[in-house]
């Protein structure tokens, strides 16, 4: 693991500027790619500000924008951002038959020491190797939205993955500031997106079904146990109030909660109707452009605070 000093990052969009962000922060050498050459300098543009917003934070110095900035170089051709590369991370667009291509030719382009990782948020990583001849070295990364500021990384072993890969990536993504988590099986969602994604189906049941209205559910999360959430997860709340009155409560309650396998009705007469959310300016509420900038910078705020303290 020692000697990874250069990362390549494939993907300069959402999630591939912020993660080339990530590595070259921590002075490694990155090359972030994409076959887009103005989204490249768009992403350039956005490490600059995403980097100079977290020094006004007292996250970083100002000197030290402008050092890992310097770090970061561009290509437009695969074969040239992996030339020399230890790690790397493909961060493209959620289409399965692009990412097993992408990998087919990365695993034919790098040494069999380089480890080969996949920000897919939800797709297996063992479909994402069908193509590789070696499977091994190739594992699922997950970071977050948005990846410089949380800390967590899902580090998914597929089914052909060593174990050794999974080490070196934990270790790697520890000395660049971020907090691993292994899942031990490949299996849709991983676990954060399982446990989110549990939580977003009730939430619209209730709402699809009058219990509450949307802003009531958001309050009696943000108000309510959402509080807890930053210091007591799940398990160790349910050990705190004890697992006798967790299965009592559960004996009750289970057989009520939303359990449909399919999407909400609701959720999709609302895109069927162009009800998008922010970028239309309504979805499950109204967003005037100005309310829904003010809640990315809240978001953005806070993250900058609780990553900062």
């Amino acid at each position: 693991m020692s000697g990874i000093n250069k990362i390549a990052v494939i993907g300069a969009g959402l999630m591939g500027h912020g993660i080339a962000q990530i590595f070259a922060s921590q002075g490694y050498c990155v090359t972030l790619m994409d076959l887009d050459a103005p989204l490249l300098l768009s992403a350039l543009g956005r490490i600059r500000a995403n980097l100079t917003l977290m020094s006004h934070h007292g996250m970083g110095k100002p000197d030290q924008v402008e050092a890992a900035l310097s770090r970061i170089t561009t290509a437009v051709e695969l074969k040239a951002a992996v030339a020399g590369a230890g790690f790397v991370v493909e961060a493209a667009p959620e289409n399965l038959e692009l990412k097993q291509n992408i990998f087919q030719e990365l695993d034919a382009l790098c040494p069999r020491e380089t480890l080969l990782a996949t920000n897919t948020s939800v797709i297996s990583i063992t479909e994402i190797a069908v193509k590789a001849r070696h499977p091994e070295r190739i594992l699922g990364t997950h970071f977050w939205n948005p990846p410089y500021l949380i800390p967590l990384v899902e580090v998914i072993r597929g089914r052909a993955t060593d174990a050794a890969a999974v080490d070196q990536t934990c270790e790697l993504l520890e000395k660049a500031g971020k907090h691993p988590v292994r899942v031990n099986r490949d299996v849709p969602g991983f676990v954060g997106n399982r446990l989110q994604h549990a939580l977003w189906r009730e939430a619209i049941s209730i709402v699809e079904h009058g219990i509450a209205d949307a802003a009531t559910v958001d309050a009696c999360v943000k108000f309510g146990f959402g509080l807890r959430l930053p210091v007591l997860g799940p398990m160790e709340n349910m050990d705190m109030v004890g697992t006798d009155l967790t299965l009592a409560i559960h004996d009750y309650i289970l057989k009520h909660l939303e359990d449909s396998p399919e999407p909400s009705p609701l959720l999709k007469e609302k895109v069927r109707q162009g009800d998008l959310g922010f970028k239309s300016g309504r979805g499950f509420q109204q967003w005037p452009a100005e309310d829904a900038e003010k809640s990315r910078k809240r978001l953005q705020e806070y993250l900058l605070k609780a990553i900062g303290s």
